[in-house]
């Protein structure tokens, strides 16, 4: 069992930690120590995992734009490179470019160092092998052989080799483009566009040099610079600020679309030539459009908090399926794999905060390759005269919507907040007006006729935190509020959150 140490560190299917001083009351946990303790962990496990000896491994190591991602890369390659390991460092890399190395570099195991859109202070290790990225309880015997002092025998026989992957990366994104466009000038298909690039000063900076090489105007984007104490705004796609930036840029550039990265490009977002944004639900139903061509009712996987409107838009609009599971983003791409397995044709599985995985790349969830599939969508469309507004025109959005965040104030907040649901789902059963979703799979989602609010409530228990998060949306003004009055008739008769 991990002990409260080695247990802070792990963050569902990733390692995150304090790696700078600089945020009151966050002291350095990812000291060169541990880390070179993480990077043996994951040689042993690998190892067993591939069946080939530690000294045969071939490891590729990969940072986004953090300040502390040099010092941590030297840790990593330190400890592997004693433990035998041929390493590859690839130096600044996006993190599905390090999923991609295990593809074309045949390496047996791949490591981003990230913390994706966290603060400057904190970092990560993110590990894939050639069927993708770990899971929860993977990272927790890499964890348990970090905490036992578990690690190879020094060798001293590894290599640490500079392989500028990013480079091979770019083009194989170009030739997607290319391919997909199939313009008259096949090498420019993109001349004549003017397409913006926010990049957060994370590592998405190279988008705009793909873009620029096929033909397309970039002048107007921002932040493309890698600075890992992000001075602009937070690499975060999801973040108001970042979108207003990207908008902003649109507009003022007079561009035919912009793109949004997050810190690491495993998230991305879009603007339209009119500033609007393509984000979460309306990213969802995009990238759904794009995905169900040629494939005649097929399934889409998504997180819980997607909207209503959206799934009448895949079903009745799309001719698709759509199947809400649970959020995370590894929970909704596994949920994708095993429909896949069992003979349920599943092209995308996405969830609302831009992690996007086609299973045409692999299940890879890689904002750049979604941001490339909706720029060759835009100019397949503008050939036929048309936008790619016209796409996702009959989504219905709500009204109103608001999220609310309750922390839960019992110590075993999993067991409080489960119980919660059990008590919120029985209530719901019983009481008039109160339509329980027949299609959830996680925490209690009830909709509410047009007199009653209008809408629905989607209450979960956070999959790491003591918070239950609540999501409501309305089709009518006001039935948010009517529809939060209604959930807080229930919360205040039982307890364990903080309501005020």
């Amino acid at each position: 069992m991990l002990n409260s140490f080695y247990k802070a560190f792990k963050s569902g299917t990733d390692i995150r930690g304090v790696a700078l001083e600089g945020v009151e009351g966050q002291h350095v946990n990812l000291t060169d120590e541990v880390v070179a303790s993480m990077a043996d962990g994951f040689a042993l496990w690998l190892s067993e995992r591939v069946e080939k000896p530690v000294e045969e491994l071939t490891i590729s190591i990969g940072r986004d734009s953090r300040v502390s991602g040099p010092r941590i890369a030297a840790a990593v390659a330190s400890a592997l490179k004693n433990a035998g390991v041929r390493v590859l460092d690839c130096s600044l890399a996006s993190t599905p470019s390090m999923f991609m190395t295990t593809v074309d570099l045949e390496c047996d195991g791949a490591i981003q160092i990230t913390a994706s859109h966290h603060p400057f202070n904190r970092n990560g290790l993110k590990f894939f092998t050639r069927d993708g990225g770990l899971e929860g309880k993977d990272i927790e015997t890499i964890l348990l052989h970090a905490q036992n002092g578990d690690k190879p025998a020094d060798s001293g026989l590894g290599t640490v080799e500079e392989v500028p992957y990013m480079e091979q990366y770019t083009e194989h994104l170009k030739d997607i483009i290319k391919r997909g466009v199939d313009s008259e000038d096949y090498d420019h298909p993109l001349s004549g566009f003017k397409i913006v690039v926010d990049a957060g000063n994370g590592v998405g900076g190279f988008y705009a040099k793909v873009l620029e090489d096929l033909g397309a105007d970039t002048s107007g984007s921002r932040y493309l610079e890698p600075d890992g104490m992000f001075p602009n705004h937070i690499p975060n796609p999801e973040n108001k600020e970042a979108m207003a930036s990207i908008c902003e840029a649109v507009l003022e550039s007079k561009a035919d679309m912009g793109v949004i990265f997050d810190t690491d490009v495993d998230r991305g977002g879009a603007v339209d030539k009119s500033g609007n944004e393509i984000n979460r639900n309306r990213l969802v139903a995009l990238a759904s459009a794009i995905a169900l061509e040629g494939n005649d009712g097929g399934t889409i996987v998504t997180d819980s908090i997607t909207s209503s409107g959206l799934k009448d838009f895949i079903e009745n609009n799309l001719g698709g399926v759509h199947y809400r599971y649970r959020r995370g983003y590894k929970n909704v791409i596994d949920k994708g794999l095993e429909l896949n397995a069992i003979g349920i044709n599943c092209p995308l599985a996405i969830e609302t905060s831009g992690h996007a995985a086609m299973r045409e790349n692999y299940f890879l969830d890689d904002g750049a390759y979604l941001c490339t599939k909706i720029i060759i969508k835009m100019a397949q469309l503008s050939r036929e005269g048309k936008s790619i507004e016209e796409l996702t025109a009959a989504l219905k959005e709500p009204v109103e919507e608001r999220e609310i965040r309750f922390e839960i104030l019992e110590e075993d907040f999993r067991a409080c907040g489960e119980r919660i649901i059990a008590e919120l789902t029985d209530y719901a059963e019983k009481t008039e007006g109160w339509i329980l979703a027949d299609d959830n799979r996680e925490g209690v989602r009830v909709s509410f006729g047009e007199n009653d609010g209008n809408g629905w409530f989607l209450l979960r228990l956070s999959v790491h935190d003591p918070i239950m998060p609540l999501n409501i949306e309305s089709d009518s003004v006001g039935g948010v509020e009517i529809i939060r009055e209604k959930l807080f008739s229930f919360l205040k008769t039982t307890s364990g959150l903080k309501l005020d």
